[in-house]
């Protein structure tokens, strides 16, 4: 079987997203995106700002977190499942496997948001601004709590299979001198995702640290959520 199997299962899930065909759903998840990104910005303010831990931060908030850039990186995917076989000997196995897991993480966020964004649709004007008190309510009437436990889980995996694979020089340049070929066959985008994961890297002494160190805050925010807690979103 194709290693790049998954990424076919990925891309099946991503077309099933409603947003693709409703114009209105499409505009308040990127609202939703934007409301949820400023907020992280906002909680992890100071770790993000540290010089080594810019990098990585950029990762997130651009790649792991969905929004607008998943979309064309998606329609690139199909392509890449079309020359499966070319890929699978462009891109080193490891750096594929962490790459799936990357894709899987955008695409959970997505999904997620996703449902906020309809729920919202649900209880109020398309157009009534966000604000922490209706995403507050919105989060608590969803019950998202056990997903977004699960979309923090995963992150901490990636941050081990970072270690684990991604920091080896061999594959580094192994994966360097692969950026001809991506090219070649118009793997850029696909390419581009998996090397920002290799820089943002390069800064830090362990991914998984910088990861937990985020989970840890992010897993207090959700709890805040459901627990109850007056203004859960304040650092």
């Amino acid at each position: 079987m194709s290693k790049l199997a998954q990424l076919d299962q990925l891309l099946e899930q991503y077309k099933q997203l409603n947003y693709h065909q409703d114009p209105v759903l499409n505009q308040r998840l990127r609202e939703v995106q934007s409301w949820l990104k400023q907020r992280i910005q906002h909680t992890h303010q100071d770790f993000f700002q540290q010089p080594r831990h810019e990098l990585m931060a950029q990762y997130f908030m651009n790649r792991l977190y969905g929004g607008p850039d998943f979309d064309p990186l998606a329609i690139q995917i199909e392509r890449l499942l079309k020359y499966a076989h070319k890929a699978e000997k462009i891109i080193p196995e490891n750096a594929i496997r962490t790459g799936l897991k990357s894709v899987g993480l955008a695409l959970l966020a997505m999904q997620l948001d996703e449902e906020v964004a309809q729920q919202l649709l649900k209880d109020y004007p398309a157009n009534t601004p966000l604000n922490d008190e209706i995403m507050r309510q919105t989060f608590i009437k969803l019950d998202q709590a056990d997903a977004r436990y699960k979309q923090l889980d995963l992150l901490d995996e990636l941050g081990e299979s970072l270690d684990k694979y991604m920091r080896s020089f061999i594959m580094y340049t192994a994966f360097k001198m692969c950026k001809g070929a991506a090219h070649k066959y118009n793997f850029d985008l696909m390419y581009e995702f998996i090397g920002e994961g290799f820089v943002a890297m390069k800064p830090l002494k362990s991914a998984a640290q910088f990861i937990k160190t985020f989970t840890v805050e992010e897993r207090r925010i959700v709890n805040n959520v459901h627990s109850g807690k007056e203004n859960p979103f304040r650092v």
